[in-house]
C-alpha cells in the first residue's frame, strides 16, 4: 500500500485526490498539506480522509511516505519537488512543471540522484481520443504531417486573475500559452516531435488586472519542413479545443475526424474512400482507456512504481513543454524568430531573466486570497 501526501489544497487538489481514491487497494491519502491549515482540514473531511493536515509541507519530510502531488502555485513547484525526491519520495507535479528551464533541470538532476519517479501532470494525453490519435499517427499512414493546427482555447473572465498568485510572471510564470495550452502543446510535442524555430505574438486583449498574455499565436518550423501552428487563448467563448494533423495522404484529428484525398490529373483533390476507411477501421478497433485524465496519469505513474518501470511522462518531457513555451515568449517579446534549444545562457532560462524580459502588459492591482467558489474546469473530453 503506497501512502500518498497531497500539497496545495487548492481547486486543482479535487482532481488528485479523486484519482488515488479511485486506487484504494494500492494507495492511502495520509496527509494533506496546504499555508492554509482550514482549507487543507476541509478537503480532509470533504472526502472523509484518514489524513492529518499540516500548514508546512516540510513537516512530511521525514513521513512515511511514499508519493506526494505538488498541486501548489507555479513558482513554489521546484523547491517543494526538489524537497520530497531528495527525502526519498515520488513526485507528480502539476502543470507548469516549473517557473523555469533552470528549475526543470535541477528537478531532474534531483529525480536522478535520488532514484525517484518526477512526473509532470499531462494527463490530457490519457484521454482516449488523445491516446488514440497518437496511435494513427504512428502507424505513418498519412504520409508525413506537413501541417499542424492547436487550438487551445479556453474563456476566463476578468476576475479570474484577482487571485493573488495569478497574473504576475513572477508567481505563474507566465498566462495562458503556460498555464491553459501548456496540455496542447505537451500532447503536440509527443505526437510530432520538437521544432527547430519559433516565431510568435501575443497579446492582452480583456484582462487588464494581469501582466500576463491572454492569447498569442506562435508557429513553429521542424527541421523537415514542416509547420505548426498553436493558438493559446482565455478568451475564447465556447472553449472548442482541438489538434488536427494534416499528413501528404490524410487529414486526421481529436476530435475525430479523418479525411483523405488524391490528385486528379488537373491536381485538384478527390476523396481517397479507401485511406479513410483504412484509418477509420484502425481507430475504431483501438481500445478505450479503463482510466483516464488524472485517474490515468496516477494509474499510470502507481504502476511505474510498483513494476519499477518508467512512466509515460517524467520530467524531462515537462522541461520539453516549458522550453517550446518559453522560446514563444521570447520571441512574442522581442520580435524574433527562436532556435531551439534554449541555452543555459539565454534570459528565458532562469525565471529572473524571464521576468525581466518578457512583455509586461498591465500592473496586477487587486489580489484576493481565495475564491468561494471552488468548482473549475480541466478542458474537454475530445470525444
Amino acid at each position: 500500500m503506497l501512502k500518498v501526501a497531497i500539497i496545495g489544497a487548492g481547486n486543482i487538489s479535487f482532481s488528485h485526490i479523486e484519482a488515488y481514491l479511485a486506487f484504494p487497494a494500492r494507495c492511502q491519502i495520509v496527509a494533506v498539506a496546504d499555508t492554509y491549515l482550514d482549507k487543507a482540514a476541509a478537503r480532509i473531511q470533504h472526502y472523509q480522509l484518514s489524513a492529518k493536515a499540516v500548514s508546512d509541507y516540510k513537516e512530511l519530510l521525514a513521513e512515511d511516505i511514499d508519493v506526494v502531488s505538488v498541486c501548489t502555485p507555479p513558482y513554489t513547484h521546484a523547491p517543494i519537488s526538489i524537497d520530497f525526491l531528495r527525502a526519498g519520495k515520488h513526485v507528480i507535479v502539476e502543470k507548469p512543471m516549473a517557473s523555469s528551464l533552470k528549475e526543470c533541470d535541477e528537478m531532474n538532476e534531483a529525480a536522478k540522484q535520488s532514484g525517484k519517479i518526477l512526473s509532470a501532470t499531462a494527463q490530457n494525453r490519457f484521454r482516449t481520443p488523445m491516446m488514440n490519435l497518437k496511435s494513427v499517427l504512428d502507424t505513418g499512414l498519412m504520409g508525413k504531417i506537413v501541417h499542424a493546427q492547436v487550438d487551445s482555447f479556453w474563456w476566463r473572465g476578468h476576475c479570474y486573475y484577482d487571485l493573488w498568485w495569478r497574473g504576475t510572471w513572477e508567481k505563474e510564470g507566465g498566462g495562458c500559452t503556460l498555464n491553459h495550452a501548456v496540455h496542447h502543446i505537451d500532447a503536440l510535442l509527443w505526437m510530432l516531435g520538437k521544432p527547430a524555430e519559433v516565431q510568435a505574438v501575443m497579446s492582452n486583449t480583456a484582462h487588464d488586472n494581469a501582466e500576463v498574455e491572454d492569447l498569442s499565436i506562435a508557429i513553429l518550423k521542424y527541421p523537415n519542413g514542416s509547420l505548426a501552428q498553436i493558438t493559446s487563448s482565455v478568451v475564447h467563448h465556447g472553449e472548442e479545443q482541438q489538434l488536427i494533423f494534416q499528413g501528404t495522404d490524410a487529414r486526421v484529428s481529436v476530435p475525430w475526424k479523418v479525411t483523405a484525398s488524391t490528385s486528379k490529373q488537373n491536381g485538384f483533390p478527390e476523396p481517397n474512400r479507401e485511406l479513410e476507411q483504412r484509418l477509420q477501421q484502425y481507430y475504431d478497433q483501438l481500445p478505450a482507456l479503463e482510466h483516464e485524465g488524472h485517474q490515468g496519469q496516477i494509474d499510470n505513474v502507481l504502476t511505474a512504481i510498483e513494476t519499477s518501470e518508467a512512466p509515460l511522462i517524467d520530467g524531462h518531457s515537462g522541461r520539453d513543454t516549458l522550453e517550446l513555451i518559453m522560446a514563444i515568449y521570447k520571441s512574442a517579446s522581442t520580435g524574433q524568430s527562436v532556435k531551439l534549444p534554449l541555452s543555459q545562457e539565454d534570459a528565458f532560462y532562469t525565471s529572473e531573466g524571464t521576468q525581466r524580459e518578457a512583455i509586461h502588459f498591465y500592473e496586477k492591482k487587486t489580489a484576493v486570497e481565495n475564491f468561494q467558489d471552488s468548482r473549475i474546469t480541466t478542458g474537454g473530453n475530445y470525444g
